[in-house]
């Protein structure tokens, strides 16, 4: 059902940070029977996630879109929604994903927007935005925000007075916003890797295969973290996620122009760097296979479990949800594809006592054998390039010492 209807271009606009005297608002643009869409990442509009949640409970049918939640969604209350959906159930998701307040659906990021146009297609989208010259525009992330406002849902924004304006893309005019407050918190914070001599190594190995002015990609992990700092070629950083990595990179002149990416994943430090540059794009630009794969690519990613022949898990334990697809296979299918490039599956060989290699997956496959070349652990490194099904086995074996 689409969004009740207001005014053309109406601006509901309440100054401070008394976010509780928004709900009137929210209860004029969450309609029964609607799909609303959350923006997501470190700058996920957590102000209004109480009021939000009353909205919905006043319908009863309200249908809610997530994305990637890296800190917990307090406030939010999962059963005022009719449906909760989410295509990667991440660090602030898990334990609602297992207790089934949360469904996750295995969507890789790159199908996002096709989702949103087809059976999550939103009729509204609450985020939050930074106010810049002519309109307003992301801040910490853009993901698929893009594509939910081209599916047609309407704009009710959270206005940051503390995050950075790092959106590539043209800002949102003001008449196509219905501001329902400001705020003056930073943006969430992800913690400081904790690195061991197991990740020191991984990264060094991963670093001697890197060749200069090379396009690189990393997931978030220590090993990206360790990497990023012991990288002695200077890279062109094109990745999902940005770490705070990239500002030690940058101060050591090894960046090569601006980075791309579609969320920012650090602290103050790189928040206070990315401001003013244009570095997140949608994830129609970043995650678009044929770009990625036009010349050479070096895809850094980890992995929950590996079997022996070489298919990737990255959802979880038989126990226990850890991410979901995201854009895993995305990089790595284009690192694949790019001459020149490398999908390299980077990981210790056990994690808490258990080892990484395993007889088979716990979970599906997020991605597939034929898409990773090279795996490489504290032990060394095996090269899976054009190998029989037989011989992978036989080098992720000796990998693992088996």
């Amino acid at each position: 059902m689409p969004s009740p209807s207001l005014p053309a271009g109406r601006t509901t606009y309440l100054p401070g940070d008394d976010i509780a005297r928004e709900t009137a608002a929210l209860s004029e643009l969450v309609g029964r029977g609607m799909t609303v869409a959350l923006g997501d990442g470190f700058g996920a509009p957590r102000e209004v996630f109480r009021e939000l949640s009353l909205a919905a409970a006043r319908h009863g049918d309200v249908r809610l879109v997530l994305g990637w939640m890296p800190v917990a969604a307090r406030g939010l209350d999962f059963a005022a929604f009719a449906d909760v959906r989410t295509y990667l159930p991440g660090w602030g998701l898990r334990a609602m994903t297992e207790s089934g307040q949360v469904n996750a659906a295995s969507v890789r990021l790159s199908a996002m927007p096709a989702m949103l146009h087809g059976p999550w297609r939103p009729g509204l989208l609450v985020t939050t935005l930074v106010e810049v010259p002519g309109g307003y525009a992301f801040g910490t992330e853009v993901s698929w925000q893009r594509a939910a406002i081209a599916a047609g849902a309407r704009v009710a924004a959270i206005v940051s007075r503390r995050a950075p304006h790092a959106d590539a893309g043209r800002p949102l005019p003001a008449g196509q916003v219905i501001v329902i407050g400001q705020s003056h918190q930073p943006p969430g914070d992800l913690p400081p890797a904790v690195l061991g001599q197991e990740h020191e190594a991984i990264a060094e190995r991963i670093g001697s295969l890197i060749v200069p002015n090379a396009r690189l990609q990393v997931g978030p992990s220590p090993v990206a973290t360790a990497l990023l700092r012991r990288l002695r070629v200077p890279v062109r950083l094109d990745t999902g996620i940005l770490p705070e990595a990239v500002v030690d990179l940058d101060r050591r002149g090894l960046l090569v122009g601006d980075p791309v990416a579609t969320y920012l994943a650090g602290g103050p430090a790189l928040y206070d760097w990315a401001d003013g540059r244009p570095l997140l794009h949608p994830v129609e630009y970043t995650h678009d296979l044929g770009r990625l794969s036009a010349d050479p690519l070096f895809a850094v990613n980890t992995a929950v479990e590996i079997d022996l022949d070489g298919q990737v898990n990255v959802e979880g334990t038989a126990t226990s949800f850890v991410g979901g697809v995201g854009g895993h296979p995305d990089y790595a299918v284009a690192a694949t594809r790019s001459i020149g490039g490398l999908s390299i599956i980077a990981v210790p060989s056990a994690h808490k006592g258990r080892a990484v290699l395993v007889p088979s997956l716990s979970r599906p496959v997020s991605t597939p054998a034929h898409d990773v070349d090279i795996v490489v652990t504290e032990r060394g490194l095996a090269d899976l390039r054009g190998l029989t099904r037989q011989e992978r086995r036989a080098a992720l074996a000796g990998l693992w010492g088996r």
